[in-house]
């Protein structure tokens, strides 16, 4: 198991910094009534920001150290498992965001397969990532590897590939940053079975 988070969790906030959420709001389209599941979110930097944009904020990560982090923010929900293995009924939240996370989890298809799954009908998953074709992305990506950290990156046209074949409604939406959006919304009427 990749225990390199565990390492970092005390420090990981200073260590990354601060991270703007407008746009990540307006893909989420919150303010909204429910649930949101932060997949992957470790210390809870990002979602903690959103505490009164929405009724609840689940914090889902493997790394027990990470969420010990999380419960000093305050208003966040802690739950120690895996994405690919998500604790949570079918159509039970509204929102799920992932930040810097998908390259991380083992079975990126079956993740994305289980957060489309827990989605509502008309709910969004949003995937900040970032985009492997860019320079910057590919030494991280090397950094990531020579640390044996496991991750592995794709392009977000193929996120948004592994999204469509879940039945979500996905768009992706790429900037001269070294991130992309890549958003996905679960139809009203579900007649695709994830």
């Amino acid at each position: 198991m990749n225990i390199h988070f565990d390492w970092l969790a005390p420090i990981y906030d200073r260590l990354i910094g601060d991270h703007g959420t407008d746009r990540l709001a307006e893909f989420l389209a919150l303010p909204a009534d429910g649930i949101l599941l932060d997949a992957g979110g470790g210390t809870g930097r990002v979602s903690a920001q959103f505490k009164d944009d929405i009724n609840r904020i689940i914090l889902c990560d493997w790394s027990k150290p990470m969420l010990k982090e999380a419960q000093s923010k305050g208003g966040l929900m802690p739950v120690n498992g895996k994405i690919e293995s998500l604790p949570f009924a079918a159509g039970s939240v509204d929102r799920i965001l992932v930040v810097d996370a998908l390259h991380h989890f083992p079975n990126q298809p079956k993740a994305i397969a289980m957060m489309a799954q827990a989605l509502k009908p008309g709910g969004r998953l949003v995937i900040e990532e970032p985009d492997i074709g860019r320079f910057v992305t590919k030494m991280i990506a090397w950094v990531e590897k020579v640390t044996l950290m496991g991750s592995h990156f794709h392009r977000p046209v193929e996120i948004a590939a592994m999204m469509d074949a879940c039945g979500l409604k996905t768009s992706v939406e790429t900037t001269e940053r070294i991130s992309a959006w890549i958003v996905g919304e679960k139809p009203l009427s579900d007649a695709h079975h994830v």
